[in-house]
């Protein structure tokens, strides 16, 4: 991690959030079920191998594991019994991170450019967004569906912030995982942390990461009177 002292305040035109572990704490139950679903397919893993090498887009995420065994349809319905699986654990609990809801309001309000960048399949993302009403906040929403390449290429990130004609490198990205991380650091982007699933020191070798934290209750956007928009934790 290049830094661990919170700037004052972070110059940003445009805010985008991954979803899953950034906007919503539902990393855990993707994590069991892609156990119960890969433990189905012969692969046995613990929680802990899961959470490090679970990651990404599904598709690639299946080719990673199991090499050519399976092929493009059954690789699609293996990807679409988890996730389905996953939506319906969920559907009863999902909720936003403390102080998200707050704070997507206050940069409502600012008139800030928002969009969501996430791994997640259109189904999932569409779930969410209708779940929590998030639609009103977000002016796209780029999921792993429309894209080629999977985090860490900063190709979904590149999409939604073309979407909202800001230059990457001007917005700060809300993430939870390494591998998001690494790729707001590849399209020259700062990022904020959030730490429902992985530790700070899981990190390190990142740059452009500005803060850390577990929540967004202490996070506030302000807007200048020339009408730049800054960030302070």
């Amino acid at each position: 991690m290049k830094t661990t002292k919170t700037p004052d305040k972070i110059a940003v035109k445009a805010l985008i959030f991954d979803m899953d572990g950034t906007m919503i704490d539902n990393m855990m139950i993707h994590h069991r079920a892609w156990q119960k679903k890969l433990k189905e397919l012969g692969l046995e893993m613990t929680l802990d191998e899961v959470k490090r090498d679970i990651h990404g887009v599904n598709n690639e995420i299946i080719k990673r594991l199991f090499g050519d065994r399976f092929n493009a349809e059954e690789i699609a319905q293996i990807a679409w019994d988890k996730e389905a699986a996953y939506r319906e654990i969920y559907a009863d609990q999902i909720t936003m991170l403390p102080g998200l809801q707050q704070f997507l309001d206050a940069a409502k309000a600012l008139k800030i450019p928002m969009g969501i960048g996430t791994a997640a399949p259109k189904e999932n993302a569409e779930f969410a967004v209708e779940a929590l009403q998030l639609e009103p906040y977000f002016q796209t929403v780029v999921h792993s569906d429309m894209v080629d390449r999977g985090k860490p290429d900063p190709q979904v990130f590149e999409m939604v912030a073309a979407r909202l004609q800001v230059d990457l490198k001007d917005c700060v990205i809300f993430e939870d995982s390494p591998t998001g991380a690494q790729a707001a650091a590849n399209g020259k982007a700062q990022s904020v942390i959030l730490n429902t699933t992985h530790t700070p020191d899981e990190f390190e070798r990142i740059s452009k990461i500005q803060h850390f934290m577990t929540d967004y209750k202490n996070i506030q956007l302000t807007k200048s009177d020339d009408g730049a928009f800054y960030l302070q934790f």
